[in-house]
Formats: C-alpha cells, sequence, structure tokens
C-alpha cells in the first residue's frame, strides 16, 4: 500500500465497507502504521526493555530506536437482516385485563452450530397464535444463542410499558437445508389504560446477525365498574349520590 503523507494535526479517513452474504459476525481489524517521512527512527533509550503492550504498539529498529507505530482498531461486521414491510403481530387485551399470546419468528439465514447458509432474501412473517405446548428442539437450552428486547418510540412509551409487557423465549425449530430458525416467544401484556402504541422486537444471534420486528399493543376500554341511578326529587332541585373511587397510583 502506498504511503499517506500527513502534516501535523491533519487528519485521516479510513472507509471500511461491508457487503455481508451470512447472516454472522466478522471480525477484522483495521492497522494504522505510521512512520517518519525522513526514513529516521524515533529515539527510545530502553527500547530492549519495552513492556508487553507497547511492544505489540511499534516497530523496533535494528539500532534499537522506534521504526513506526501501529495503531489497531478492531471492528465488529454485523449484519442486520433487509427492513420490510411487515404486518405488525398484534398483541390486544381489554383494560385492566391480562392477555398471554405466542408470537411466531422467522429468521432468515442462520444454522446453529454449523457454517453459516447464505442470507436468503425472503421477507420474514410475523404472526400470533395460541398454541399451549412450551418445548425445547434439539436438546438447546430456548434462550442460549439469542439475545432479545422490545424497543420503543419514546422513553415516554418506555416507562408506560415496561411494566405491564413481559417476553420469553420458549421455542425454536431450525431448517438447515434453508438456513430458516423459527422463534415463539410467549407475551403477557396487562394494561392498565387503553393505549395503542408500536414497538419493535430486535433479535441478536449470539454468533451475529440482527433481525426487527413490528409489534402493536393495543388495550381497549375496560368494562363498566357500575351503574349509578341518580332519581330527581323535583323539578329545578338538586339530586346527590355519592361513590367512591380508588386510585391505582399517587
Amino acid at each position: 500500500v502506498a504511503g499517506i503523507q500527513l502534516t501535523p494535526k491533519q487528519k485521516l479517513d479510513v472507509p471500511v465497507l461491508f457487503t455481508p452474504d451470512t447472516m454472522k459476525m466478522y471480525e477484522v481489524a483495521v492497522v494504522i502504521h505510521v512512520m517518519r517521512e525522513n526514513g529516521e527512527n524515533w529515539p527510545y533509550e530502553d527500547s530492549a526493555e519495552l513492556n508487553k503492550d507497547l511492544k505489540s504498539a511499534v516497530t523496533v529498529a535494528e539500532n534499537g530506536g522506534i521504526q513506526g507505530i501501529l495503531w489497531i482498531y478492531p471492528v465488529h461486521g454485523i449484519p442486520e437482516a433487509p427492513q420490510q414491510k411487515l404486518v405488525p403481530a398484534v398483541v390486544c387485551c381489554q383494560a385492566r385485563q391480562r392477555v398471554e399470546r405466542r408470537v411466531e419468528i422467522q429468521l432468515t439465514g442462520v444454522v446453529p452450530g454449523a457454517n453459516a447458509t447464505p442470507a436468503t432474501r425472503n421477507s420474514a412473517m410475523v404472526n400470533t397464535n395460541k398454541a399451549a405446548n412450551i418445548q425445547e428442539v434439539d436438546g438447546f437450552s430456548a434462550s442460549a444463542e439469542f439475545l432479545y428486547e422490545l424497543q420503543y418510540q419514546s422513553d415516554e412509551i418506555k416507562s408506560q410499558l415496561e411494566a405491564l409487557v413481559g417476553m420469553h423465549l420458549v421455542q425454536r425449530e431450525w431448517d438447515t437445508e434453508s438456513g430458516t430458525g423459527t422463534l415463539t416467544f410467549n407475551v403477557v401484556f396487562a394494561p392498565n389504560k387503553p393505549m395503542r402504541y408500536k414497538a419493535t422486537l430486535i433479535v441478536q444471534c449470539a454468533r451475529g446477525g440482527v433481525w426487527k420486528f413490528p409489534v402493536l399493543f393495543i388495550a381497549t376500554e375496560p368494562e363498566v365498574d357500575d351503574v349509578i341511578n341518580i332519581e330527581a326529587v323535583g323539578l329545578n332541585k338538586e339530586s346527590l349520590v355519592s361513590f367512591r373511587l380508588t386510585s391505582q397510583t399517587r
């Protein structure tokens, strides 16, 4: 590689291009080697006793001076599945009630334990159902190889939904030929008031690869607590009735 001349305090941009063809993490290191333009070495009195960390960051000349300085930048390339216009998985519940739903998502281009299969470009599908069985497939622990979280549109929405939504990975299945995996989540939703919020389920494989799926949480109006009847005592006269309201918060 031809040398690049830099003046004092000049900035150097190093372009890094990442074009993954499989859903796995790639690791490389960008190494910058700096030498003096005139070819002279930087003097260093104790070059023979350089500590271990410094030895990996410099190249020492035969005469004991420092010939070059290295900057090593590790780079992790994490592929993300193409964004698709998916139909959101809908989790609907009446306010002040509790509902459990199974949410299935399909991951393309990942096979556990084996060499990664080239990522397909098919769109991933999201749907909900009420399956009752909780299983482990091929002896794997249900959450051993994946990290997942719900990402909300704002911190305010997150603070409202965090205590109302629970999610747990309960099952996974694999098609080793196509490199497609199906993850099944158990979602618990217990809203305390009517609401309609969007969220994004983000799944990351331990071997690399990120998938994103839309989820819609809907809480409908709660049931009527009671019916209050007020009987009139006469025209143009006030009639009063009292009843108690209990607040769920301060």
